[in-house]
């Protein structure tokens, strides 16, 4: 998305006309279900260890910016209004990753206080809290922090749980 379509809210919607960046945006609309689909993977994991959690700004975004892409199809010329770019961009960067944030604090709490996490991913998430409550705007680069924070407590549960099913003799060794 950064790349086909800028950040600039001030962007009068020029991009929306060239084909490159347009391809580039419809790409990466095409991915953001795989992207909520690890996401729910994960939420599944959590809600299995620690409870029911959701996050729903991702889709939200995802909407607005696919109407906006379709709203705009066949059309020459720059657009006039670019309300559509503005709240697309408004809801990834301030509100969902702000929600990621608060999932992030509440998810590293849980997993501290019950020892389900270590506890390096658990204060590594406060501290990617932090940056994505307060450096959100600084870097397009920053808003990856979340998944990579997802992705280390994926793994994690990943091999905790084969080596637990491993010692309860449901999977075997590898010198087996």
């Amino acid at each position: 998305m950064r790349v086909g379509a800028p950040p600039d809210s001030g962007d009068t919607g020029a991009w929306l006309t060239d084909p490159s960046s347009r391809r580039l945006v419809a790409l990466a609309l095409n991915l953001v279900p795989f992207a909520g689909i690890a996401f729910l993977w994960f939420i599944g994991v959590v809600r299995d260890r620690i409870g029911q959690r959701e996050d729903r700004m991702l889709f939200v975004a995802t909407a607005v910016a696919a109407g906006l892409l379709a709203g705009t199809a066949g059309r020459t010329g720059a657009p006039n209004d670019v309300w559509g770019h503005r709240i697309v961009v408004i809801v990834m960067n301030t509100y969902a990753m702000r929600m990621a944030a608060v999932f992030t604090i509440s998810t590293a709490t849980i997993g501290l206080r019950t020892g389900f996490m270590p506890g390096w991913i658990g204060f590594s998430g406060y501290a990617i809290a932090v940056v994505l409550l307060l450096a959100i705007g600084i870097t397009p680069w920053v808003r990856l922090l979340f998944p990579l924070w997802i992705l280390l407590l994926s793994l994690d549960t990943l091999v905790e749980s084969v080596g637990r099913r491993r010692a309860e003799g449901d999977l075997p060794s590898s010198a087996e």
